[in-house]
């Protein structure tokens, strides 16, 4: 009896990687935006849930926002993530509105910066301007259709 020697040959093996390699070209950018759109719709998800606590808090504490003294913002941070009272000061009456300040996703970073430079200066992770009363992201980057984040 003989044996017939079976299997694939180098030329065989060869374009099954070149084709996987061709496919592979294809679908990775395709991950790649699907990436890139969940963190802008994590970043547009965050900014509403925190101006939403922010209004509430608002709401309960006599028409004043957590605290909006220029510089960083822990102060405010803490009366979003706390209990206070109707002062603001710590107590048991409200909250805590958040179980934590977000972070950006597009800059790693979840401090605050409360006036100074316009939203968009890349120097924390969100930015509060007390004057019109508005949260935004402090990052530079922009939307795929070229809506700065600062803005949204």
């Amino acid at each position: 009896m003989t044996r017939k020697n079976t299997g694939f040959t180098l030329v065989e093996i060869l374009i099954v990687v070149i084709i996987l390699g061709i496919l592979a070209a294809i679908v990775i950018p395709q991950f790649t935006e699907a990436s890139n759109d969940a963190r802008e719709s994590s970043l547009t998800s965050d900014l509403q849930t925190v101006r939403s606590q922010i209004e509430l808090y608002k709401i309960q504490h006599l028409d004043s926002v957590p605290d909006a003294t220029v510089g960083e913002g822990v102060l405010f941070i803490t009366r979003m993530t706390t209990q206070t009272d109707e002062a603001g000061a710590a107590g048991t009456k409200y909250g805590p509105y958040l179980q934590k300040f977000p972070t950006n996703q597009f800059n790693g970073k979840n401090t605050l910066r409360i006036g100074g430079a316009a939203a968009g200066a890349n120097t924390h992770g969100w930015h509060f301007d007390p004057t019109v009363g508005k949260l935004s992201a402090d990052d530079n980057k922009s939307n795929a259709a070229g809506t700065a984040h600062s803005t949204l």
